[in-house]
């Protein structure tokens, strides 16, 4: 079984490297959003020209950004959604509930100072971790059938 792994949510911590670096030799091919802040940020005005203003900025950022999104959610088996700690992840909520609607495997993750703040992104998962090793764990189970 290969598995294609869609990584979404906060980008200021390593979280995908570890998934990633734990899940070698396994099956899975993983993608993800462009993680260069400044250039997912400004994607929109450096290819389609400057704005005046701030929200026509990041408006032409986010429809570019979200053509990349869009397709690889449609083409993920698994979506894993990370909330990290020091960021209000709006956009992590909405890939979400864009994967749940598509009817896709649902991994959340986040630290036990969210789980009253995600109960209903929670409970659209088929799993919530804490940690990108029990990510892993998962991702193995779900492949070969075996537990750690």
């Amino acid at each position: 079984m290969h598995l294609t792994v869609y990584l979404a949510g906060e980008i200021h911590s390593d979280w995908r490297d570890q998934i990633i670096a734990g899940a070698q030799g396994l099956p899975v091919t993983f993608s993800g959003p462009v993680t260069d802040h400044d250039a997912s940020d400004d994607c929109g005005v450096r290819i389609l020209g400057a704005e005046a203003q701030k929200f026509w900025h990041d408006h032409k950022g986010a429809k570019l950004n979200a053509i990349r999104t869009r397709k690889a959610l449609e083409e993920a088996d698994i979506v894993v959604v990370r909330f990290g700690e020091k960021y209000r992840q709006w956009n992590a909520a909405f890939d979400a509930g864009f994967a749940a609607a598509l009817g896709k495997s649902l991994i959340i993750m986040h630290g036990a100072e969210h789980q009253h703040a995600l109960k209903e992104v929670d409970a659209a998962a088929l799993a919530v971790t804490e940690t990108p090793e029990q990510v892993v764990e998962i991702l193995r189970y779900v492949i070969d059938g075996t537990l750690p």
